[in-house]
């Protein structure tokens, strides 16, 4: 029965509907779990431990299936999800994970048609992620530093969205430079909705940040050590013009679960990285300081990064 609703290709999403054709990649799963992704052409074969699966038994078939392979395994067929995609794609920097680019969707509250700005790029996962919620009415600038990280994110990105040679999704723009300096050249002051930072160190971009973001627009940073949580949220709050920084990390646990044997799963995404968001006040606006200070051994010896003190100083208030 054909699709009552079918949907136009391609339609950015990165999602594709329908039964499965050359040139799409799919995601099979044995009996034990473990996972393949492959791209299907006419003609040939895919190898596995338990023998080969043709790959014209699987086109022109509506994915959510499974397949024996010649030797007796048998194979779950589907599409994979922006989840599993990301997670097994080529790599050439570290992904930011599922988890935490759920988070960044939904904490810096990036929404269709919305203009952001991505530093740096790595491997492409999260662009995907970010390009999926702007949709193509939105803007993704990507900003990396190293072209060998660029090019994998163009081919992962490229893989995902389904783009022909040459083609990139209408919302993308990949730059190779330094976010810092290219910033305030590329993109006009305070027209930049949000601002995502996955980098080695994210706090000598705020003040190229802050000139580029909308008044109430969300900076959101992404790290992976408490050093660098500690010396991006003092940056932030140092600067003046951004709210308290929010700090907070993710863990995700899943369960097994069998008859009455019901108990927390061996296996636990912990720590991934370190979220930190601030919203930009109005230019000129100063946020109100905090009421209460860190003791004074919280700063150590070999500090290095801004302190309460670098402040500006506190209004005096009568009475």
């Amino acid at each position: 029965m054909p699709d009552p609703h079918p949907t136009p290709q391609p339609d950015w999403s990165g999602v594709r509907r329908g039964p499965l054709t050359p040139g799409e990649w799919v995601r099979l799963v044995d009996g034990k779990g473990r996972k393949h992704n492959i791209c299907l052409e006419a003609g040939k074969q895919f190898f596995t431990n338990k023998g080969a699966i043709t790959h014209d038994d699987l086109i022109g078939r509506e994915e959510g299936f499974s397949v024996p392979s010649t030797a007796g395994g048998e194979y779950l067929v589907f599409r994979p999800l922006l989840t599993e995609f990301v997670v097994s794609m080529p790599r050439g920097a570290a992904v930011v994970y599922p988890k935490d680019a759920a988070q960044i969707v939904a904490m810096a509250d990036v929404f269709p048609g919305a203009r952001v700005v991505e530093a740096g790029v790595g491997s492409g996962a999260l662009t995907c992620s970010l390009l999926r919620a702007v949709g193509p009415g939105g803007s993704v600038t990507s900003y990396e530093r190293r072209e060998e990280f660029a090019a994998v994110a163009r081919r992962n990105v490229g893989q995902f969205f389904g783009t022909a040679e040459g083609e990139v999704h209408p919302a993308w723009r990949l730059e190779v430079g330094d976010l810092s300096e290219r910033l305030p050249q590329d993109l006009p002051a305070h027209s930049v909705d949000r601002v995502v930072l996955d980098m080695l160190a994210p706090w000598e971009c705020v003040d190229a940040v802050a000139g580029a973001l909308r008044a109430g627009g969300v900076v959101c940073a992404y790290v992976a050590t408490t050093t660098q949580l500690g010396r991006v949220v003092e940056t932030l709050r140092a600067h003046g013009e951004f709210t308290e920084p929010q700090p907070w990390e993710t863990l995700v646990r899943d369960w097994h679960v069998e008859g009455l044997a019901i108990r927390p799963g061996h296996k636990m995404n912990g720590h991934t990285g370190f979220l930190v968001t601030a919203r930009r006040m109005a230019p000129g606006e100063q946020a109100p300081r905090r009421k209460r200070r860190p003791a004074p051994g919280a700063y150590g010896a070999d500090y290095s990064g801004p302190r309460p003190d670098d402040l500006p100083p506190e209004p005096d208030v009568a009475g």
